[in-house]
């Protein structure tokens, strides 16, 4: 398995139950499909370098997992359908 991070940008104006609730979903999927979650790591609401969907802010999380490539399509595939996610990016770590 190779080792990921995706990092999440959420609206900052969620309810913190609903917030965790979409991260969870993501972690869900993940060792639905066979990975582990390493860490989940919430930065809070910081500003954006740009507006996105006319919103100076976002809530940002960066979630480190262990997967294959059928784990980062589903994550991918539900991230893009999600009403509350702005923005997320998905990389592999370089392991040394």
């Amino acid at each position: 398995m190779q080792k990921y991070e995706m990092l999440i940008l959420l609206k900052s104006d969620m309810e913190e139950e609903a917030r965790e609730a979409e991260l969870k979903k993501y972690a869900d999927i993940v060792t639905s499909l066979g990975g582990t979650v390493e860490s989940t790591d919430k930065w809070g609401a910081k500003k954006t370098a740009y507006p996105i969907a006319f919103k100076q802010e976002a809530f940002y999380a960066l979630m480190t997992f262990n997967g294959n490539g059928d784990v980062v399509k589903e994550l991918d595939r539900v991230a893009g359908i999600s009403g509350d996610l702005m923005r997320r990016m998905i990389t592999k770590v370089k392991e040394n």
